[in-house]
């Protein structure tokens, strides 16, 4: 209730003014301890996946934290997992202002922040004062000035100050915002970067006696035919999750509605079903070898219950945090008890 009467004085505001705003104002509350406890997830929520126990399916996606700031107050919100990122190696600005849109007639965003993060470095150091000891993802990327043939270089980067930090790490190589990056999901540029950090992987495990999985994450924009080789190749190089989807740079959904020309990649309402075939067909190439988490398009808790049901071990809400709220949280684990 208490967000429903807010929202109206935050779509008042631009969305970045907006989004700052909200995650100082929820980093106040908790620090007064006017969440109180953290919510706990009923015990029939709990899923294993990838290894790792969670307490419920229901996570946040990588973009609202980018740079691992407010995961102890975001936590409070009773996600079983946190997502923060996408994390570079050197601090980028990002592209230019404006580049976040709402569409709130679609509930939906637009966004083209192009990786705008504090660094890696930075990011470790966040990470290292937080208290927050449930599920942690780290979701890792390039600087947009590296060349697509030494990605490898960047992420690999990322993947080893991190690493000890994460319980999974994230390999973001499907965001429209950052030029040619979709090229590492196709065949050869994909098959080596894999490699190298699979390879990176079991040194990094063998160094520290601690296994910490890959997941790759992919975009919504992808052929049935483009699927089955991705899905393929994860199997090959025995990657250990998949998230689907990233945004897209279709306009389904949006058009003739103001901003929904903008560049960038579009999130919220209108990727739901995108993300959610994309979910299934991933299921059906990998059979039960590999878990999905779900993405895009999740606005309730039935919109959370249809990606699990097309084949998602886990799923991941952004967007519709904006237009539903905290509670949206505790709706998607509600629905996601086992009847």
């Amino acid at each position: 209730m208490a967000y429903r009467l807010l929202r109206p004085l935050l779509f008042q505001l631009d969305p970045e003014r907006a989004h700052r705003w909200t995650l100082q104002t929820l980093e106040a509350a908790h620090a007064l301890g006017l969440f109180g406890a953290r919510a706990q997830s009923p015990p029939r929520t709990a899923v294993k996946a990838m290894g790792l126990n969670f307490p419920n399916p229901v996570g946040l996606a990588a973009g609202l934290d980018k740079n691992g700031e407010h995961v102890d107050a975001l936590a409070a919100l009773g996600f079983g997992f946190i997502e923060v990122g996408t994390v570079t190696p050197r601090p980028q600005a990002g592209n230019p202002r404006p580049r976040l849109f709402r569409i709130a007639q679609a509930r939906a965003l637009i966004n083209r922040m192009g990786f705008n993060n504090l660094g890696v470095d930075r990011l470790v150091h966040n990470l290292r004062r937080a208290r927050y000891r449930g599920i942690l993802g780290v979701n890792i990327g390039k600087n947009f000035d590296t060349p697509i043939e030494r990605a490898a270089a960047d992420y690999l980067t990322c993947l080893r100050k991190t690493y000890p930090l994460a319980s999974y790490i994230a390999v973001n190589i499907s965001s429209p915002n950052t030029p040619q990056l979709r090229r590492l999901q196709h065949d050869d540029e994909r098959d080596r970067l894999l490699a190298a950090l699979k390879a990176e992987q079991r040194a990094l495990c063998a160094g520290s006696g601690r296994y910490v999985p890959l997941t790759v994450k992919i975009s919504p924009d992808l052929s049935e035919p483009q699927i089955e080789a991705i899905a393929r190749s994860l199997i090959e190089h025995g990657i250990d999750g998949v998230i689907a989807t990233n945004t897209t740079v279709a306009r389904t959904g949006v058009e003739g509605l103001r901003h929904g020309e903008e560049v960038g990649g579009l999130s919220g309402a209108p990727l739901r079903e995108r993300a959610t075939t994309v979910v299934r067909r991933l299921r059906a190439a990998l059979g039960e070898r590999i878990p999905v988490l779900g993405v895009g398009g999740i606005l309730r808790g039935e919109d959370a219950l249809e990606k699990i049901e097309a084949g998602a071990s886990l799923i991941q809400v952004y967007t519709g945090l904006i237009y539903a709220g905290p509670r949206l949280v505790s709706d998607c684990v509600r629905m996601l008890v086992p009847k």
